[in-house]
């Protein structure tokens, strides 16, 4: 699927995670800003593009400032901004999960 609009999802609240999801034309491109990057970089950018994927998302650029978020709210924010993205927010797909 093709995104639509530039959205975003989360906060930079302590334990969560601000994704801003844009139009990509070289797969999933992902630029992470955690302070955890060295520790968890790797799991956090699998559950972004593993979720964008269930989404058929193939190419998008992400933004993903971490601010010490578990998996399920990584989830959780990456869902909310593919949904806004792709203009799919009033009729959420929750099975894609």
């Amino acid at each position: 699927m093709d995104i639509k609009k530039t959205a975003l999802a989360g906060t930079l609240e302590s334990s969560d995670i601000q994704i801003t999801l844009s139009q990509g034309n070289n797969g999933i491109n992902i630029d992470l800003d955690s302070s955890v990057e060295e520790l968890y970089g790797d799991q956090i950018r699998k559950v972004i593009t593993e979720n964008l994927q269930a989404y058929g998302i193939e190419n998008a650029n992400v933004k993903a400032v971490d601010k010490g978020a578990l998996d399920c709210v990584i989830k959780a924010r990456t869902m909310a901004a593919a949904q806004r993205a792709l203009e799919t927010a009033d009729k959420p797909d929750w099975e894609v999960f």
